[in-house]
Order: structure tokens, then sequence, then C-alpha cells
């Protein structure tokens, strides 16, 4: 396992906290965005400033993080390919237990769902980028009734709405097209 950065961004020091229960620490923090935070359609950039509001309190098992994130957000409609931009907040919360702390589960595989303080230091990256990752929509629309692309011509329908084609030729009659256009 690697050892965290201090200086990172997103790793936050919890000494002052000590292993007093009841303790608590608020922070206001603006962090640049790491990499890739995001899907492939839509994403806050990176090295955008994200906005945090946490609240750091010590508990008998290690240290709850709550808190709210805000960032914003670039991408492109999937219906009509038109630039988005839009802004996210997202509610941030996770317990990060004490190294020496001992579960009950026999399991080896839960412990690595469980988030652990390193020498007094918590990686909020992780918890960041799940949480924004969970709240992005699965199919971003730059409206919701956004009508797409025309089929035939890639023409944007919200550009036109009465864009329209001459009814396609039926391929099975498109030979007695051509004669009826050699007789003209």
């Amino acid at each position: 396992m690697t050892s965290l950065d201090p200086r990172a961004p997103l790793v936050l020091d919890t000494r002052e906290l000590g292993r007093r229960p009841g303790v608590q620490r608020e922070l206001s923090l603006s962090v640049p965005a790491p990499a890739e935070l995001g899907i492939e359609v839509l994403r806050v950039p990176e090295g955008e400033q994200i906005q945090l509001e946490l609240r750091l309190e010590a508990v008998m098992e290690g240290v709850l993080v709550t808190g709210t994130a805000q960032a914003e957000l670039v991408g492109e409609c999937v219906r009509c390919l038109q630039p988005i931009e839009d802004e996210l907040f997202v509610d941030l919360q996770e317990l990060y237990v004490y190294e020496d702390i001992r579960h009950d589960r026999s399991d080896e595989d839960l412990d690595d769902e469980v988030s652990k303080l390193e020498d007094d230091l918590l990686d909020l990256e992780p918890l960041l980028r799940d949480a924004v990752v969970l709240a992005l929509p699965f199919q971003p629309l730059c409206q919701d009734d956004c009508p797409g692309l025309c089929i035939e011509c890639g023409a944007r329908l919200a550009d036109d709405p009465d864009h329209g084609h001459e009814a396609a030729i039926d391929p099975r009659w498109a030979g007695l097209q051509a004669l009826k256009q050699d007789e003209d």
C-alpha cells in the first residue's frame, strides 16, 4: 500500500482531532479537480476548482467526514451533441477507520470496502470520485425534451422544428423511378 502525500490537495491531516470522540473540525476548501472526474460525455474539467464544505468528526472507530462538494461540469448532449455547462452539488459522507481497529468480519474482501486513515491522513479523492460519478445523469441532455439530430442529414432538430425530407423511395420501386425520369 502506498503512503499518502500530505501535500496533495485532497489529502487531509486529522492529527488535531486526536482520538477523542466528539471533537470536530470544519473546513472550507477549494481544490483542483483530479483527472477524469466524471463520465465520458460529462465531467469536471481537470484542474477546475471544486468547493468543499467539510466537517471532520472524531468517533470511536475513526474519523467521520461529512459535507458537500460543488463543481462546474462540461460535456455534451447525447442526442444533439451541443455543449453542456452545468453545476453539480453532491453530498459527501464517509467513515475513515483507524489503522489499528480490527473488524469482526472474517471475509478479507470486505476489508477493501473500508476507507482507512494512513498515519492520521485521509484521502478524499475516492469519496469525491464516487459521489460525483454517481450523481451524474447516465445520458446528459441539453434540455429535457431535446429532439436530437435528423437521422438522414444530421441537422439539429431543435434549431429547425419543421425540418423534413422527401419521402424515401422504396428500393424495390427505384428501377421504375429511373424509367419515369428517362421519359421526361
